[in-house]
């Protein structure tokens, strides 16, 4: 998590370095407010890993604006979710006109123009949470009647989600970074539920594009820790809260099983470190053992049957003669 105050620089500075921080952390704006001269803001950053994150910003009475021009120039393709803490908002998209207040959740589409207008005698604050378009497996169509509308956000899945988005703020200095992947597992597939069940959309495409999006999600959860020896099917399962059976299924339309998408991703690691000049120096063993191979002699085996000769061999003949 890191956190940030436009107080930690000059004055004259504090807004430009604003326009920067949304830019970078979600899309271009331009923005239009009163306190040019002291811009007072602060934002919180909590990537969880696959251009997904949260963010907690506050900042003084100002207009925002997102044009086709901007969106030609830069477009991240992000669904938005901003939860209201403080401060009267009004925004407009997509021919949809909201007013949300504290505590409202609104989506918005960054490939799309709209505006927003904050307005506060103190400071406004919201927690925005960005996915990219293709970690939610729900129909755009769908989606995009969604935007700037109030959605439900006290009883059910809106609940939950808000409470998530604030309890992740609240306790983003005590997470673990290693434990992101899964918390991101979790925020998409709590916000994927919450979206189609809105959408009235889970037609087969929807349930389709689901599991695409869920084996992604695995698949990238896998890649993150190939240097844990625990990494089963069993522990990805858990891990993911679906079953073995469930998990071994997803793999099974991808034409491959779990267990063989490891050993692929593994050995594949370490045939691009044994052929990394920064790592001259490290022995082959070493390597293995980085990528989740704890039986020496298995790994040669196994390099050897993929890629036709052994490990050290390899290595040789790619020029990178081991020290």
């Amino acid at each position: 998590m890191t956190e940030l105050n436009s107080r930690d620089l000059p004055a004259a500075e504090r807004l430009d370095w604003f326009c920067e921080l949304v830019a970078r952390d979600m899309a271009p704006h331009d923005i239009v407010t009163e306190h040019v001269s002291d811009f007072d803001a602060s934002a919180t950053l909590l990537p969880l890993g696959d251009r997904i994150g949260v963010s907690s910003v506050a900042f003084p009475a100002m207009r925002s604006i997102r044009t086709r021009r901007l969106i030609r120039r830069s477009d991240p393709e992000l669904w938005v979710l901003a939860l209201v803490v403080k401060g009267v908002m009004q925004r407009e998209q997509g021919g949809n006109h909201v007013n949300p207040g504290p505590g409202d959740l609104v989506l918005y589409d960054t490939s799309q123009p709209y505006w927003a207008s904050i307005g506060t005698d103190d400071v406004a604050q919201s927690i925005v949470l960005h996915l990219p378009r293709r970690s939610v497996p729900v129909p755009e169509q769908a989606l995009r009647r969604l935007v700037a509308t109030v959605l439900p956000s006290t009883t059910g899945i809106g609940a939950l989600l808000s409470q998530l988005l604030r309890g992740l703020v609240e306790q983003g200095p005590a997470l673990e970074a290693g434990r992101t992947p899964r918390l991101s597992s979790a925020v998409v597939d709590l916000t994927t539920a919450f979206l189609a069940s809105l959408s009235d959309d889970e037609g087969p495409q929807t349930a389709s594009a689901r599991r695409a999006a869920q084996l992604h999600r695995i698949k990238s959860f896998i890649r993150s820790r190939l240097g844990e020896p625990e990494l089963t099917p069993t522990a990805v399962a858990a891990a993911h809260h679906i079953s073995p059976r469930a998990l071994h299924y997803l793999f099974r339309e991808d034409g491959r099983t779990v267990g063989q998408y490891i050993r692929e991703q593994r050995l594949e690691r370490c045939r691009a470190e044994l052929t990394d000049p920064r790592a001259a120096g490290r022995s082959v063993a070493a390597i293995a053992n980085r990528a989740g191979f704890c039986d020496p002699a298995a790994f040669s085996r196994a390099f050897k049957a993929r890629y036709g000769m052994p490990p050290a061999e390899y290595r040789r003949s790619q020029g990178r003669s081991q020290s």
